[in-house]
């Protein structure tokens, strides 16, 4: 059954003009884009994105960073997107990160790991909905 997730690219790929790369990647690996949009979050938005972190010691961190510049934001949809999703970007450390994950090839740090994904299908709905209304996502038909 077909899924869908979020995916960001963060300010830190994007100031390193990355976006082509990083979509070429997704859609290399068979994720089907069904939306996208350059957004640039202020701090306010940022911490109610990631509202789930609140409280934990790199929330502060984590959204003056998402709110630093501009991201990518996207739609992807395929069979079990989540879980491909997460393998194909690798560990949120990217010196962990198996080799060829999109993460090991243009994260830097632990902080500047180029993309964000969500971590579950419910986690995804929420994300999605919170960038995405219904009429700016593409159901993309196998």
């Amino acid at each position: 059954m077909s899924q869908r997730t979020l995916a960001i690219i963060k300010p830190d790929a994007v100031r390193r003009k990355l976006i082509g790369e990083i979509i070429t990647a997704i859609t290399q690996a068979g994720f089907h884009i069904v939306g996208l949009k350059l957004v640039h979050m202020t701090k306010e938005q940022a911490e109610s994105f990631y509202d789930v972190h609140r409280g934990r010691f790199f929330f502060e961190e984590l959204t003056r960073f998402m709110s630093s510049g501009p991201v990518v934001v996207m739609v992807l949809q395929k069979e079990q997107a989540v879980e491909d999703f997460r393998s194909l970007i690798g560990a949120t450390d990217p010196t962990e990160a198996a080799a060829g994950t999109i993460r090991h090839r243009f994260g830097t740090s632990k902080g500047e790991n180029a993309i964000h994904g969500s971590d579950s299908l419910e986690s995804a709905e929420r994300e999605i909905a919170f960038f995405f209304s219904s009429i700016e996502l593409v159901d993309h038909a196998p």
